[in-house]
């Protein structure tokens, strides 16, 4: 019995560690960010820049979150999403700022832009910092009132 536990729970890790990780730790954030626009424009959607890491529990929750959910139907509905890694916080920090992202303030953190390239929106405060606690009805929430202060 204990031989078949262990062996379910490597089974288990192994499925788990196959999944890619949410942010890719080689893209180059510029062209993806410039790919969405190109992507978003025909029908005026709205690009989210989700700035994050792989390291990060709150992170891996939003990005769950993007995925299923009352959440994944309104970001999929709403956004052309961009995964940006910001590995420990030495990589594309300068993206953030020039979006005025305060990463100080926590992440996982986002810009909302236009279909044109405009920031319409940042989070300041680390209003996703704890997206673990927030769950999928908490971002829903976040996002819908994002959603209707921007239009």
């Amino acid at each position: 019995m204990r031989t078949l536990l262990i062996a379910l729970l490597l089974g288990i890790a192994g499925v788990v560690h196959a999944a890619p990780p949410p942010y890719d730790e080689t893209a180059d954030a510029r062209a993806e960010i410039r790919a969405a626009l190109a992507q978003a424009a025909p029908d005026q959607r709205a690009v989210l820049v989700v700035f994050g890491a792989n390291w990060c529990g709150d992170c891996m929750m939003l990005d769950q979150a993007f995925k299923e959910g009352s959440s994944a139907t309104l970001i999929a509905k709403h956004f052309k999403v961009v995964k940006v890694n910001l590995g420990r916080f030495d990589r594309n920090t300068d993206i953030a700022a020039s979006y005025g992202v305060p990463l100080k303030a926590g992440i996982p953190a986002v810009a909302i832009l236009s279909s044109q390239g405009k920031p319409i929106y940042a989070t300041r405060a680390g209003e996703l910092a704890d997206a673990r606690n927030l769950g999928d009805p908490g971002i829903h929430r976040f996002f819908s009132k994002v959603l209707a202060d921007t239009k």
